[in-house]
């Protein structure tokens, strides 16, 4: 086994060579934000999309719009807003009167990254049309579907939901996405270096694309294969198991929370532990990887109580506790 995990470790080494450059790229433009761009490259090697939370002014839309022009792909970014269509996003049928025919016009859903700007602002049935494509990676308009192109990630920024003229999101579409992030403000030291860089009227910084996405593709297949051992797999089956029937883990937290992590969390943890190790150039996972990780993947899983509320616990509060209380192995 030693030896087997000595090989994976070489392999993660060689594979993971692009993701210095493409920080190194991303860095020119960005400043800080360690946690924002290790993320977003979680989620692209795990092959999951990334929903990132926080006020107006932190560099989110910047932060994915960087990381699409330092990758060889497809991009485009959609602006929600109040009056925006289902077909404005998937594409629609549009009439030939020359021939009495319909002919389809593909969206912008149809390209590698797509930026969803403001996805709550605009309303459920805009959202909902994003399901099909983050789930099945296939957009169905007419009575034709069509496979959407590898890689395919939805990054999605958000306000927090208690601004003015924002919809929640369907839970069943919170929890398509991989991870949900908590953006928060930079550094004194970063924010001095922000003003320094960025203010220049007319200024542009300009990053080039340095990865492909066949090493994208390549890593993933890279990242399955790293070691994950069976007291960790169980660890994370025990933390989701956790958030549904504490009791069963000696947790008093029964009536703080109204619905536990779905089976999605499991998956998610595990792909995410991997993709983490993979970024810190380990062949194996770690206990400590998975508790880095955790949070993101469940913050959006864990839905608190009335109870919860009136105590003013949040679902990040709840499971803190759960990890902090969760025997590791």
């Amino acid at each position: 086994m030693e030896h087997g995990i000595a090989a994976i470790n070489e392999q993660v080494k060689r594979e993971s060579e692009f993701i210095r450059a493409l920080t190194g790229e991303i860095s020119k433009v960005i400043v800080g934000q360690k946690y924002l761009i290790e993320r977003l490259l979680i989620g692209l090697l795990a092959d999951g999309h990334v929903l990132l939370e926080g006020v107006p002014g932190l560099a989110k839309t910047l932060s994915v719009k960087t990381l699409s022009s330092a990758i060889q792909t497809s991009f485009h970014r959609l602006q929600f807003t109040p009056d925006l269509l289902p077909a404005d996003v998937i594409g629609t049928l549009i009439y030939n009167p020359k021939d009495g025919e319909f002919r389809i016009r593909k969206g912008p859903i149809f390209a590698n990254l797509i930026l969803a700007d403001e996805i709550n602002r605009a309303p459920a049935k805009v959202q909902s049309a994003l399901l099909e494509a983050m789930q099945e990676r296939q957009v169905t308009i007419g009575d034709q579907t069509f496979k959407l192109p590898e890689p395919f990630l939805v990054l999605a920024t958000q306000n927090p939901i208690e601004q003015e003229g924002t919809y929640p999101l369907p839970e069943a579409q919170v929890d398509r996405f991989m991870l949900k992030l908590s953006i928060g403000y930079p550094s004194k030291t970063e924010e001095r270096e922000i003003m320094d860089r960025m203010a220049e009227t007319g200024k542009q910084l300009v990053t080039a694309p340095v990865v492909t996405p066949e090493q994208i593709l390549k890593a993933r297949k890279t990242v399955d294969s790293i070691y994950m051992d069976e007291k960790i797999k169980n660890y994370i089956v025990d933390i989701v198991f956790a958030t549904r029937d504490p009791k069963a883990y000696k947790l008093d937290i029964a009536g703080l929370i109204q619905y536990g992590a779905s089976p999605r969390a499991t998956i998610y943890l595990a792909l995410c532990a991997k993709a983490f190790a993979f970024l810190q150039g380990r062949g194996y996972v770690t206990p400590q990887d998975v508790k880095t990780i955790g949070m993101d993947v469940l913050r959006h899983r864990v839905i608190v109580s009335y109870e919860a509320e009136a105590e003013e616990m949040t679902s990040e509060s709840i499971i803190k506790r759960i990890f902090d209380e969760v025997p590791v192995p």
